[in-house]
């Protein structure tokens, strides 16, 4: 009886080993995007202004417009392409200020085409291998002009490269061995699933991939910023990056690693991108991208600020650096509206 529950158990593992995730999830924008702008709230006539995109549909207008030529208000635009899927379902997410309708297809899946703060609406649609059209229909009432699309694949076929670029999200299930012949000191993740990987050891760091439970990593550094575990500096095949030490078991005391510094160390002075943060509320001006680091200022409520960095996760921006008053500080993303070209702000 031992022999045969113990049989069933491993079964049963390798089963759930099975159901998850083993294809890296993209959150994609698209490429070869049609705008046109009307002067109007309904898309009638003659649209006044057609483009066509460099990247995806990722626009803060603020109280402006995207062309003289568009009023700052009363406006709508129709953004149209057509994108290629793996079979799979997908979940497309739409961030705006006001409204919008996603059609895909043909097929309307959401449809808030109606004047309202800034909200985000996710919709789950499953679509064959191939061709697909997508349309999103927005629409500006008063105020603020703001719209995103990105989607990620939740199931399916395995993509091999993200449509038109975008952030690598690398699921549980997909273990990366640590160097072959390595014989230094190695770090292993232990009480977790997954551990992220990050480009600096903060909290707030843009995400690389995760890191499997029960796997080691040649560890190369360490890192006391945050202050309150250490983050140690990994090799993961051929990527560098860094990962909490709250989750990892060193096979070395952590005191004969050298400590070690990181990007965030060194781009302070980074230049002018022509974008601007406004933020929605008072913020915290900090030193890196983290609530464990200190605070050196604050940022009054609606004060134009220079974004000249980035953080991103989930393909999102998480943590934003900016310039304000001869000081150089991350603040906290959800609360800020940016405008300009937003594009050219390094994700760091």
């Amino acid at each position: 009886m031992k022999h045969r529950t113990t049989h069933w158990r491993a079964i049963m593992l390798v089963s759930l080993v099975l159901l998850v995730l083993t294809f890296a999830v993209y959150a994609q924008s698209g490429t070869g995007w049609t705008a046109q702008y009307f002067n109007n709230p309904s898309l009638l006539g003659t649209p006044v202004l057609t483009q066509s995109l460099a990247g995806g549909i990722n626009f803060n207008w603020g109280t402006g417009s995207p062309d003289p030529v568009v009023p700052v208000d009363q406006f709508s635009a129709r953004f149209s392409s057509v994108q290629s899927f793996n079979q799979g379902t997908y979940e497309f997410i739409v961030t705006s200020d006001d409204g919008v309708r996603l059609i895909i297809d043909n097929v309307l899946v959401i449809d808030q085409f109606t004047g309202r703060p800034l909200t985000t609406d996710r919709v789950q649609v499953a679509l064959t291998a191939g061709a697909h059209t997508i349309t999103l229909e927005y629409l500006e009432t008063i105020d603020i002009a703001a719209v995103q699309l990105t989607w990620v694949q939740l199931s399916g076929t395995t993509p091999t490269s993200p449509f038109g670029g975008g952030i690598i999200v690398t699921p549980f299930g997909t273990p990366v061995v640590a160097t072959p012949g390595y014989t230094g000191p190695l770090a292993t993740v232990s009480g977790v699933r997954g551990l992220a990987l990050r480009t600096g050891p903060y909290t707030g760091a843009s995400f690389i991939t995760t890191l499997p439970g029960d796997t080691s990593y040649p560890v190369l550094a360490r890192n006391q910023d945050e202050g309150i575990y250490n983050w140690y500096y990994l090799q993961v095949g051929d990527r560098f990056g860094w990962a909490s030490g709250r989750y990892l078991q060193l096979n070395v005391p952590f005191e004969v690693l050298p400590l070690q510094g990181s990007i965030f160390d060194e781009i302070d002075g980074a230049p002018n991108r022509n974008a601007i943060a406004i933020p929605r509320a008072v913020m915290h001006l900090r030193v890196r991208p983290s609530t464990r680091t200190p605070i050196i200022g604050q940022v009054p409520w609606g004060q134009v600020v220079e974004l000249i960095g980035r953080t991103v996760q989930a393909g999102e921006n998480r943590w934003l650096q900016v310039r304000y008053n001869g000081m150089v500080g991350w603040i906290a993303a959800p609360w800020v509206t940016i405008q300009g070209e937003i594009f050219s702000v390094p994700i760091r």
